[in-house]
């Protein structure tokens, strides 16, 4: 698959106890119906080839010889199949007894790795029959035929015509222990592991496994593939549920359902697993003494090289078209309450730390104004300051509608601010004549003439009323350059700065819902009113003819544009592929790289207003502040972006 998604696979496949051709056979339908499918790394269940419930059947020689047969047949199966296999069998080597992941691709055996850590507590007592892989003395076996290969958990799996799909194994236990073998392989390089398990179902514990894969592929920045047996284990004293989990730096691809053997498939970004990592710098590496000579490369790992294919199957995992948004209800209820929390703290220190008797803010009837006005409220109560003393003014101009300018003055008064209107019609008008401009010929200067008229009103009324200007601008115009410098480009402190538009309405919505009453018939007015700057006069009807959206395009595109171009330094290539499986039946292909082209033009054209924006606070993964997550030349160049387009 392009774009380093690595398509990967657990599979659960029926099976009996200690029966192990029938087990076998199982593993080799599983392991060729998976590659039919396109999975590039396949992973099955602890001990599978015989059973993990097979007691102290471990003792017997019978069984293991059959074990060792079984995983003769499954090598002799994956002839010119190119999917990385991991298998779970006992294994004899140095006079123990070993419960060992063997690593087959395309008829060979690459290594078998032996589990470190065996729970002897509660329902378990692996000590009874399994030594750990402390206790290896040879780093190689034979296992068939006499050829030798690595024993050893030290081992990496890495694809020559792949890059970043390095592979390491870790067994059940293993992950659930402080020191889990997993941490070693991350920092060596992995970025996917996998993850051979046997673990019986009781009350809660999928709801705490399930967290547990979450945080570990989360902590390490890796994709997780934890495979787990299902029924057909004895249910002598236990049963178990097949809870298959795919994860990707802490969020959770795909999953089995519990008690339902079968196959569960998703792809993994190991392209950006790997810019994650570098973004943050080498994270992984300890600075302690004892680690040096681990850092310059003598590790003790061994290095297996294999050779991949690229899966030619459709990408199965789902892109949200909202990725600031989450998608589940209750989610989105709890990420706005924090979200207007932060923006509010954060507005609380700064009115605490300038002792400002009032605060300013323009109303324009928009999403953004209404935001900023919600948050100044919250925080305001929050202090026990009147909120009289939130000076909101209206500024019409030459594109301000009846119902804009209607909405403006019914919120002020709903939420108990104080309202000013400021007509800059006139005052536009002198000044268009000062500077020679003809009042007839609407271009930029017409536009950015009124901007900045507003943000001059603003500034001195505060100056006047010692006060502070409250920023409205959000991510996404920030992004977009979508606005006037020295305008609405400015402000004493931004409260939206690091909220996408996408997010904007939600927050309103919520608040809204909250409210209740009046307010909430306002704002629900407010989200129906088509996005504009509004600075060129109403159609004949009276309606906006100024809409953001036909200018600069769908913001749902541009948010999606802005996540994964700054969040994740995805290429413009990949932006679009993923892009395209986002917003099928709803944008086409042309439309979506138009957008994506203007994308970059304006972001990289804009970035000086970034340069010098106001203070504001961080609320998501994404910021644009110089000061804090974004630092760009104002002058760079865009075309390393843009031959993407050509």
């Amino acid at each position: 698959m392009k774009y380093g998604f690595v398509k990967v696979c657990a599979a659960t496949p029926e099976m009996r106890v200690a029966d192990v051709d029938f087990n076998t056979q199982k593993i080799i339908d599983a392991i060729k119906e998976s590659a039919a499918n396109g999975s590039q790394l396949t992973v099955f269940p602890e001990l599978c080839v015989c059973g993990y419930t097979c007691g102290d059947l471990f003792n017997q020689p019978v069984l293991i010889s059959a074990c060792e047969n079984g995983i003769r047949n499954i090598v002799e199966a994956t002839k010119g199949i190119k999917t990385l296999v991991f298998v779970g069998a006992p294994i004899r080597h140095d006079g123990k007894l070993f419960n060992c992941a063997i690593a087959i691709h395309n008829g060979k055996i690459l290594a078998v790795i032996p589990k470190t850590f065996l729970p002897n507590y509660g329902e378990f007592y692996e000590r009874r029959h399994f030594s750990s892989s402390t206790e290896v003395i040879m780093d190689y076996i034979g296992l068939i035929d006499k050829q030798f290969v690595p024993f050893t958990t030290k081992i990496l799996f890495m694809a020559s015509n792949c890059p970043g799909f390095t592979v390491a194994a870790e067994i059940c236990e293993d992950l659930w222990t402080v020191q889990s073998p997993s941490l070693k392989h991350a920092q060596r390089g992995a970025n996917i592991i996998v993850n051979l398990s046997c673990s019986d179902e009781t009350v809660g514990k999928a709801d705490y496994r399930r967290t547990l894969i979450k945080a570990q592929s989360g902590k390490l920045v890796c994709g997780y593939v934890y495979c787990d047996a299902g029924e057909g284990e004895s249910s002598t004293d236990m049963t178990f549920a097949g809870h298959n989990l795919i994860a990707e730096n802490g969020n959770i691809l795909a999953e089995s359902k519990l008690f339902e053997n079968g196959l569960v498939y998703s792809e993994i970004d190991v392209e950006m697993l790997e810019s994650e990592r570098c973004r943050m710098a080498g994270g992984y590496y300890t600075d302690l003494k004892e680690e040096k000579k681990e850092q310059r490369g003598d590790d003790g790992y061994y290095r297996s090289i294999f050779e991949t294919f690229e899966s030619e199957e459709d990408l199965s995992r789902k892109f949200s078209q909202t990725p600031f948004v989450p998608e589940n209800s209750a989610t989105l209820s709890d990420r706005s309450e924090l979200v207007l929390t932060i923006q509010q703290k954060g507005l609380e220190k700064r009115l605490k730390h300038t002792g400002s008797k009032t605060v300013l803010i323009g109303i324009s009837g928009g999403l953004d104004s209404a935001l900023a006005l919600l948050v100044t409220c919250r925080a305001f109560k929050s202090l026990g300051k009147n909120t009289k003393d939130i000076i909101a003014v209206t500024m019409p101009g030459y594109g301000t509608t009846k119902k804009t300018k209607g909405n403006s003055l019914r919120l002020i008064e709903a939420l108990g601010a104080t309202a000013k209107t400021i007509p800059v019609s006139g005052s536009v008008l002198k000044h268009f004549k000062d500077i020679g401009h003809d009042p007839d010929d609407r271009n930029v200067t017409y536009e950015n003439a009124q901007a900045r008229m507003r943000t001059m009103v603003l500034m001195d009324l505060a100056n006047d009323m010692g006060g502070l200007v409250i920023g409205t601008c959000d991510l996404s115009e920030t992004a977009l350059g979508w606005s006037t410098y020295n305008g609405d480009h400015m402000a004493m402190y931004g409260v939206n700065a690091s909220v996408p538009k996408t997010l904007v309405k939600h927050l309103i919505a919520y608040e809204a819902e909250k409210l209740g009453g009046e307010v909430k018939k306002i704002l629900t007015s407010i989200l129906n009113t088509e996005i504009s700057p509004e600075l060129l006069p109403p159609d004949e009807n009276g309606n906006i003819a100024q809409k953001t959206e036909d200018i600069v395009g769908p913001y749902i595109l541009h948010d999606f544009f802005i996540y994964y171009a700054l969040r994740y330094a995805f290429a413009p290539d990949k932006i679009m592929f993923i892009a395209e499986t986002a917003f099928e039946g709803v944008f086409d292909k042309k439309t979506i790289k138009k957008w994506l082209k203007s994308f970059y033009e304006r972001f990289f054209k804009h970035q000086f207003k970034r340069s010098c924006m106001p203070d504001g606070v961080k609320v998501g993964s994404v910021s644009l502040s110089p000061r804090g997550d974004w630092r760009m030349p104002s002058d760079a160049v865009a075309s390393v972006w843009l031959d993407y387009f050509k």
